[in-house]
């Protein structure tokens, strides 16, 4: 509980990036009294990293007595912005209830307090565990990970001989095994028009208006059938074991400003510019099941914006990708799922289920990129919460989740069977 608490406490908001190192410092240093040798590791020329904001991680591996499969523990120490509703201070790490209350507890937070007490357990109890143990604190994960695990597998640090198994204790429920996640196809869709005199709009041609059309075509065409297009995978919560799109963001016009007026009635600040709009892009998040595929998703949203080409005088668009990643699985029968489950019956007396995640995680990373299937989530906390205004985890939580890493990694290593005999 009071690794949780020093954890949230430090506000590593991401957007913009904030206090990444000074939180890694606080994983290294426990983990070298613990005889880890600790590595920084800043993704230099990675999205996002500069001298105000440096994509700083943290690795922290401890050799075991034998040359045995090493069982590596990721997550991400970025958490995502306040927002309003809050009753109690974020980053204060109130405990009542049973629970710590603040951002980043439940995402992810309490999961990698929880991974430091299970290799602290194991190493204080003295068990001659003969293959290595890492744990990793990495960053961005909220937005790409693309600094974060994404660059680390691109050094190799997620990869066969140097790691065999990854847990990512993400906040899925104590008694789950998270499998894999859906696809996700991020793009932004410009529409373009022609400039001119806001009094005399028909002397333009509003690309706000060619925008309404294109999202009015999604609502009443697309979005209904993504809505029958569902999946095998048990994806959690069961709303998202469909199709979905959301839009992110849009923007048209000229550039953002709040306008106000003064005390007579004046406007104050930034005027508007009488203009007819030439250009508005929107944020399309595009998360799509196993039974699609990335090329499929994409041409039909393109199909549609063709079709305005075709019956709409003036329509013109731009797509640009953002971001994808296609769906992710393990097999059920994967060392680490099979341990990871052993463990939960063990330590909670009942069987796991089995899960997808409705969002991606840095598994995509490390199974795309790393090359490295045996990968899963696990991790005290109840999704919901996550993102929430009065995010908390529960104590309960936090040392149920690391027993069950912690007989996880004797399973793997070879010895919760010798322990058994």
């Amino acid at each position: 509980m009071s690794l949780t608490q020093e954890l949230v406490r430090i506000p590593t908001i991401n957007p913009p990036g904030d206090a990444y190192e000074a939180c890694c410092r606080v994983l290294g240093e426990r983990l070298q009294r613990k005889g880890f040798a600790v590595e920084y590791v800043r993704a230099v020329g990675a999205p996002g990293d500069s001298d105000a904001h440096p994509r700083i991680n943290v690795v922290a591996r401890r050799e075991g007595q034998a040359q045995g499969p090493c069982v590596h523990f990721n997550g991400h120490i970025d958490v995502v912005e306040v927002g309003s509703g809050w009753t109690v201070d974020p980053f204060a790490a109130i405990v009542k209830d049973g629970k710590v209350f603040g951002r980043g507890s439940c995402d992810m937070k309490g999961g990698i307090a929880a991974s430091v007490v299970a290799c602290e357990a194991l190493i204080e109890a003295g068990l001659p565990l003969p293959g290595a143990l890492e744990i990793s604190g990495t960053v961005d994960e909220e937005s790409g990970g693309f600094s974060g695990v994404g660059y680390l597998c691109r050094q190799g640090y997620f990869s066969k001989p140097r790691v065999d198994h990854v847990i990512i204790p993400e906040p899925l429920g104590v008694d789950r095994v998270c499998l894999g996640h859906r696809g996700v196809w991020w793009a932004e869709v410009e529409t373009h028009g022609r400039i001119a005199h806001g009094s005399m709009p028909f002397l333009g041609d509003s690309a706000v208006s060619h925008m309404v059309a294109f999202l009015h075509l999604l609502e009443t065409q697309l979005q209904p059938r993504l809505a029958h297009r569902h999946t095998a995978i048990p994806v959690e919560p069961p709303g998202a074991r469909q199709s979905t799109l959301n839009f992110n963001g849009i923007h048209g016009g000229h550039p953002e400003q709040r306008y106000a007026l003064n005390a007579l009635g004046e406007p104050v600040g930034d005027l508007p510019t009488p203009v007819v709009a030439h250009s508005c892009r929107a944020v399309l998040d595009r998360r799509f099941i196993a039974e699609e595929s990335l090329e499929t998703v994409k041409q039909e949203v393109v199909d549609m914006l063709d079709e305005l080409v075709r019956t709409r005088p003036g329509f013109a668009y731009t797509v640009r990708d953002i971001m994808s990643f296609v769906p992710s699985a393990t097999p059920k029968d994967a060392p680490v799922v099979m341990a990871t489950a052993r463990a939960i019956a063990r330590v909670l007396g009942r069987e796991a289920q089995y899960i997808a995640s409705p969002g991606t995680y840095d598994q995509k990373h490390i199974q795309r990129t790393g090359q490295l299937r045996d990968c899963i989530a696990y991790g005290p906390g109840i999704l919901d919460l996550a993102h929430q205004p009065d995010e908390y985890v529960g104590i309960d939580e936090l040392v149920q989740s690391a027993g069950v890493m912690a007989l996880a990694v004797l399973d793997l290593q070879g010895v919760l069977p010798l322990m058994s005999h």
